[in-house]
């Protein structure tokens, strides 16, 4: 018998989403809107997330684009940075539904930036074949979007239709019979839980895996723990963007601000705008490693400077981005207005942009592989869907292109909003359009029969996932069998968040090898023995959960990396064998899940 609401009819049903970003607001504000009971939680303030720091902008071709632009220039632009790697149905939706999530965006009060003439002001990105990047407050976009989407959320709780709970560290997933239908979480020293029909993980990246990274401090891998732990398979893990130009601080700067300080993304707007990178001795360098220069995509102008730096006999130092040359060409005051937020924080760091060079390097910035999901948000566990840069769509790519990431939370959480409402229709169907009840914002679109659902069977009738009997994709792709168990035999440095940050960024970072690769996870290994990662610490302390996943991210990615023999798009190993040698299909997806005993076996 199904539960009834006050007024006599059934009782609406209950999505949990778990963070903040650009995926968890958008998708808790459609399913509120389409009537279901929507509680929303996030470790921090609603502020703290990837998409508050985003620069770039929101990729999209409109009904009225830029001269020359179309839907599959945009297509074929993300199939080319993603390195042959993205799934191109995928993509497909991503680039097709972009302007159905702007307009959404918009409804929620978002409002993007406009020319002179009153149209959309659309920027050029690196790897962009035409300008299609919409911005808001110029190089301050994703807290733009943030705030007008945290502002809509705030009036939903006040209207009772959203229940936000703040400072809330999820620390499991809740199951029953195979399938999620709750989480668990540690809130003012209480460890609480709550239900639901069915959870949507928005926890975003995983940056602090690394020493130096864009992402803020709350980027600590834990929804890819959660699920990893609750028995969803994950995907392309080896797959880590480094953003190339991440502002150092100089000596003084730093030691006044202490090392708790965030690097400053230089966005790669700027880029486009005709900045060019110089090293020490003030010569570009980027010609002489890409035919597109500075506007190649950022996986290859990151490994460009970490090899150039090589070169030069400072493999730890960092190169210059000129930005003068923009200035001079724009005309005074250009940058100001037109990168107000990097100009306010490079003063700040003691560099005057406009008339001397900054001193950047690459930093972590963005996972392309992730919890393993359809293209409705579905993962390989029953109840549990994933949006955003903590799932994989697979329409990164080996390489995510510039500015589809904010994209990928907004189409693809819509449409696992669409899947938890059940407007999703079968495989063998074209996809009708599920209206949403705040003015017209379509759920579902899709303009040809959908894929195969590798999940829909489990979805339907609750039974857990299984990977050896399901008729899904990515079984055909290579799954290596357990290896030897990682074990280190010298004396371990012991277990720290600033060890392991420093081991992934000097052994599994912008390049790689077997042997660096090796040395990381007998090192990670010998940690886990003493600091287990799979299972849930027996402790209130948040940060010890946060450790606890970052370890366990550090030692699927670690593995993922060594499969992958081959380079291929953001997995650069020196040691790359060639591609027919390193494995049956090089280029298929490479996913694992915790039945198959891959980290530690």
């Amino acid at each position: 018998m199904s539960a009834e609401s006050p007024a006599g009819g059934p009782a609406p049903r209950r999505l949990i989403v778990v963070g903040s970003g650009i995926a968890g607001l958008y998708s808790a504000l459609l399913a509120a809107d389409a009537g279901a009971e929507v509680v929303l939680l996030t470790k921090g303030a609603l502020a703290d997330s990837n998409t508050y720091y985003a620069q770039g902008g929101i990729s999209a071709v409109l009904d009225e684009p830029a001269p020359g632009d179309t839907v599959a220039a945009h297509i074929a632009d993300t199939l080319k940075a993603g390195a042959g790697h993205c799934d191109e149905e995928a993509v497909r939706v991503l680039c097709t539904e972009a302007r159905l999530d702007i307009a959404g965006l918009e409804r929620f009060g978002v409002r993007f930036d406009m020319d002179d003439d009153g149209d959309p002001s659309l920027g050029l990105e690196a790897a962009h074949s035409a300008p299609r990047i919409l911005h808001a407050g110029g190089d301050a976009t994703g807290a733009g979007v943030a705030r007008a989407l945290i502002r809509t959320v705030l009036d939903a709780q006040a209207a009772g239709r959203i229940q936000v709970i703040g400072h809330a560290q999820v620390t499991s997933l809740s199951q029953t019979e195979g399938r999620v239908a709750g989480v668990n979480f540690l809130h003012d020293g209480r460890e609480l839980g709550v239900h639901g029909d069915a959870v949507l993980l928005a926890t975003g990246g995983a940056g602090q895996l690394f020493a130096q990274t864009t992402n803020p401090a709350v980027a600590t891998a834990d929804g890819l723990a959660l699920a990893w732990r609750a028995g969803a398979a994950v995907a392309d893990l080896e797959f880590f963007q480094f953003h190339p130009t991440c502002m150092v601080l100089p000596a003084d700067a730093l030691e006044a601000a202490g090392n708790g300080t965030e690097p400053l993304l230089i966005s790669e707007a700027v880029r486009g705008e005709g900045a060019i990178l110089l090293d020490a001795n003030g010569e570009r360098f980027m010609p002489a490693y890409h035919v597109d220069a500075e506007l190649a995509p950022r996986d290859v102008v990151a490994r460009s400077i970490a090899l150039h730096l090589a070169t030069l006999g400072d493999p730890n130092g960092h190169v210059f981005l000129d930005a003068m040359v923009v200035e001079a060409r724009r005309g005074e005051g250009y940058l100001a207005k037109r990168f107000p937020t990097i100009t306010q924080r490079t003063r700040e760091a003691g560099v005057d942009w406009t008339r001397e060079p900054v001193p950047v390097a690459p930093a972590a910035h963005y996972w392309m592989g992730g919890v393993l999901t359809d293209l409705y948000g579905r993962t390989s566990v029953p109840g549990l869907l994933a949006a955003g840069e903590v799932a994989c769509t697979g329409v990164q790519g080996a390489n995510r292109l510039a500015s589809n990431s904010l994209l990928e939370g907004l189409v693809f959480g819509r449409r696992a909003v669409a899947a938890f409402l059940g407007h999703v229709p079968s495989w063998d169907t074209d996809a009708p359009r599920a209206v949403s009840a705040a003015g017209g914002l379509p759920l579902t679109h899709a303009s040809a029969p959908l894929s195969h659902d590798f999940v829909e069977a489990a979805h339907a009738t609750g039974a857990p996932f299984n990977g050896a009997s399901a008729s899904i994709p990515w079984q055909l792709e290579t799954v290596p069998a357990p290896g030897p168990r990682e074990t280190s035999f010298g004396e371990a440095v012991p277990f720290s968040r600033v060890a392991l940050r420093r081991l992934m960024t000097a052994n599994a970072g912008v390049i790689r090898n077997g042997s660096l690769l090796r040395e990381a996870g007998a090192t990670l290994g010998s940690w886990a023995v003493v600091e287990p990662s799979e299972s849930v610490p027996d402790s209130f302390d948040p940060r010890e959960h946060e450790d606890a996943n970052l370890l366990l991210a550090s030692q699927l990615l670690v593995h993922a990396a060594r499969e992958r023999r081959e380079s291929l798009g953001a997995h650069y190993r020196s040691d790359s064998v060639p591609a027919d040698a390193a494995v049956e299909h090089f280029d298929k997806r490479y996913t694992m899940s915790r039945k198959a005993s891959l980290v530690n076996d």
